[in-house]
């Protein structure tokens, strides 16, 4: 009685790269079968449901449902090797060995390592390992990497001219009806302004929280640029300026970051 072959699923939300992992396990596992392919974590979760395969191969970035929490999903019913193209900190997370990893792009002599370590896992018959704390650290790192660094640059129309503000050189943000005005500190100090077209919200996340801070849902303030703040009626305040006439409002809803001013 032949002995069943092993079966893998690979989850990429790019065709050429499922393509090449598929060509590079048939040279390196031939009795390997990719049974199945997915382009995103919802359908590798489907997939796995109902193909049960031995392995998945996921990569670690993808739309909707990240490898990551494909696997989490997945749990135990497969061996998971995650396909990342961040080896720095692929190398410290997977440190336990539980989970193995690929590195794009594929190299065929670390691929055929994690054929050799797959290949005796599934000799030992035992189920895969207990894997739930290691995923765990892997998603916190994943979410570091991941956040972007904040905005440095806003490109704004002045006159006739499309001039770069550096980020720092604005006192504050305001959102202007479809546009967001910028209200900035140029050469010499001299206060300018200038409308852009990007939504208030949109910017909002690409600041430095620790520099700026949105006292309104309209209005976002360099911290730096913050002269005093003065109390008002019915629990709300005033945002005061260095070197401004502008009186910015301070709304309830966020009054609790001046608690101490």
């Amino acid at each position: 009685m032949t002995s069943r072959r092993p079966t893998a699923l690979i989850a990429d939300d790019e065709p050429l790269l499922r393509k090449s992992l598929a060509r590079l396990l048939g040279e390196a596992w031939p009795e390997l079968e990719v049974v199945a392919q997915a382009r995103n974590g919802r359908e590798a979760v489907a997939q796995c449901d109902a193909m049960k395969p031995d392995i998945c191969f996921l990569d670690v970035h993808m739309p909707g449902l990240s490898g990551v929490e494909a696997a989490r999903r997945i749990g135990q019913r497969a061996h998971l090797v995650f396909v990342t193209a961040y080896d720095q900190y692929a190398v410290q997370a997977f440190e336990q060995k539980a989970i193995d990893y690929l590195v794009k792009p594929l190299e065929p002599a670390r691929l055929a390592d994690t054929v050799a370590r797959l290949q005796a896992r599934l000799r030992a018959a035992g189920p895969p390992p207990e894997i739930e704390a290691l995923l765990e650290q892997l998603a916190v790192r994943l979410e570091r990497k991941a956040s972007p660094a904040p905005l440095r640059w806003i490109h704004a129309s002045v006159g006739q001219a499309l001039r770069p503000i550096p980020v720092e050189e604005i006192d504050f943000l305001r959102s202007d009806e479809k546009y967001t005005l910028i209200a900035w500190r140029g050469d010499g100090g001299k206060p300018g302004e200038a409308l852009i077209r990007t939504p208030l919200k949109d910017l909002v996340e690409q600041l430095d929280r620790s520099q700026f801070v949105q006292v309104h849902r309209s209005v976002v303030v360099n911290r730096r640029a913050i002269s005093h703040v003065t109390r008002g009626a019915n629990e709300t305040a005033h945002v005061h300026l260095k070197g401004r006439d502008e009186v910015l409002p301070v709304s309830r809803s966020y009054l609790h970051l001046f608690r101490q001013m």
